[in-house]
């Protein structure tokens, strides 16, 4: 290193010197103070002392918050998934497929604490019953203008809708519907589910579940084509 270097280097003086001007420098950079290495004695040392103490333990409890957020999360994951095999296992021992559906839709009701769910099928209604629940547009996919960009896109579609899309779907029960989810169902259309708490359904959160979900719906549908 250079003498020209080495004279740009501060002192000890001039860095406690800095110091005493700038009181507050550590506060601004709190990973320093963590770093340094105190002399075992009392006086004015021992107020920084505290300070890298007082840094610590807060870090300690960001860091458990954390965990035990990440620990609800894993535990809420598990209920739904318990949720999800349920689910499959009531369609899969249903005596018909008219059943199988009714069923479905029965446990997101209740299991899923969903208000509204309505099944808009393409074209007919598959041998179900007639339900509130069941919506059937006989122009099939052509027919939703609402949702063509949607459909093409094969992605469930969450969060707040336009008032259009709303009564489209839940029809006098679309101001009940502050927040929803909507799965394709390929060629056989879509699943809509809507709740009064406009934070249940937000844009950006996972997916995998609808997925899933529109999946178990699909097979059931299937089902009862081809045992018609």
């Amino acid at each position: 290193m250079s003498d020209t270097l080495l004279d740009e280097i501060p002192g000890a003086t001039a860095v406690a010197a800095y110091l005493k001007r700038h009181p507050h420098f550590l506060a601004d950079y709190p990973d320093l103070a963590a770093q340094l290495t105190l002399p075992r004695s009392e006086g004015p040392v021992a107020s920084l002392a505290m300070y890298q103490l007082q840094q610590l333990r807060e870090k300690n409890a960001e860091l458990e918050r954390r965990l035990a957020e990440l620990i609800t999360i894993a535990a809420e994951n598990e209920r739904l998934m318990q949720r999800v095999h349920e689910l499959n296992v009531t369609m899969l021992r249903a005596a018909t497929p008219a059943l199988a559906a009714r069923s479905v839709i029965s446990r997101l009701a209740s299991d899923f604490r969903i208000e509204q769910v309505r099944l808009l099928l393409f074209g007919h209604a598959y041998g179900l019953p007639q339900a509130e629940w069941l919506v059937v547009e006989p122009g099939g996919r052509a027919a939703l203008a609402e949702f063509a960009g949607f459909q093409a896109n094969h992605e469930p579609l969450v969060g707040r809708l336009s008032a259009e899309r709303l009564y489209r779907l839940f029809g006098d029960h679309a101001p009940e519907v502050h927040s929803a989810a909507v799965m394709p169902l390929g060629e056989l259309g879509l699943l809509a589910l809507g709740s009064a708490d406009a934070g249940h359904f937000q844009p950006g959160m996972g997916t995998l579940f609808l997925k899933m979900l529109a999946a178990t719906v699909s097979a059931a549908l299937t089902r009862s084509q081809d045992l018609a």
